[in-house]
């Protein structure tokens, strides 16, 4: 397994295996690698010739106030699944290789992203397309595999991708969770015991929003209150947002039919998760 740490390396390896014809199937993350990610490193290694996978904490999809230095890292852990998963290279590189100094160039999705936690984290999505399509210029992938986790995310790179018309397979894979129902997340590993047993809520309150759609409830106002009792039951809660929206476009749904898109983001004290589901 290669390790690379700049551009021009990873550039010559995609070149070398592109003119050989082989199929580079990529996973970006940002490390401290879970079974979430392991399932979309095994899809990419059974769709590509070649398995690329990134880890880069990137700093500017994180607000000022955000945890960008209490973000989990290690990269010897990491590396060590993605040499079990036979990942073929891993490129790790150094903030400024992707951030020069006089940086300036920013990619922002102008729809997607406004809502959700585009409305909650004003800036992250420029951060999040910006770095994406960095990666896909430089590692040159033919698929790209995102978590459903992610879900605005993973909308929001899909349009940029067919917006930029940028010659990559966006991958959607779903949420991977913990045996409790708990979506996997590598901020997981900063809760306590008792926040850990907290951060159930959101899950619960999504599960009873889709049972009240299921019993004829259309009234998202009504569905969000029910989910902001439940929540609000839990002594380190606190709501970021509780939305609801049309699983392609996102925009806002008051009227709540099946097949929406529920989402929330809840701190467990200063944990920020998010979740989701189809209604």
């Amino acid at each position: 397994m290669k390790v690379v740490t700049a551009i021009g390396e990873m550039r010559s390896c995609s070149r070398g295996w592109k003119s050989a014809g082989r199929k580079i199937a990529f996973v970006p993350t940002m490390g401290f690698l879970h079974q979430g990610h392991l399932s979309l490193i095994r899809a990419a290694r059974k769709a590509g010739d070649v398995l690329v996978v990134s880890i880069f904490v990137n700093p500017s999809q994180f607000g000022p106030s955000e945890d960008l230095e209490a973000y989990p890292r290690d990269l010897d852990r990491d590396l060590e699944f993605c040499r079990e998963e036979r990942v073929d290279a891993v490129f790790a590189p150094p903030e400024e290789e992707i951030y020069p100094e006089g940086f300036s160039t920013w990619v922002e999705e102008t729809e997607l992203s406004r809502g959700l936690c585009g409305a909650a984290r004003p800036g992250h999505f420029r951060g999040v397309a910006t770095v994406v399509l960095k990666l896909f210029n430089i590692v040159s992938p033919d698929l790209a595999f995102f978590g459903r986790k992610d879900y605005q995310q993973f909308k929001v790179i899909e349009k940029m991708v067919r917006d930029l018309d940028l010659p990559v397979e966006v991958v959607g894979l779903p949420t991977v969770r913990e045996a409790d129902g708990l979506a996997m997340s590598s901020r997981n590993k900063n809760l306590s015991v008792g926040e850990r047993r907290q951060a159930l809520c959101l899950r619960r309150a999504l599960l009873r929003a889709r049972e009240m759609v299921s019993e004829g409830e259309t009234r998202a106002a009504a569905v969000r209150q029910e989910m902001e009792g439940m929540i609000g039951r839990e002594p380190d809660a606190r709501i970021d947002y509780l939305e609801f929206a049309d699983p392609e476009t996102l925009k806002p749904r008051e009227n709540l039919r099946p097949g929406d898109l529920a989402a929330g983001a809840v701190f467990i004290d200063t944990v920020r998760l998010i979740d989701n589901l189809l209604l």
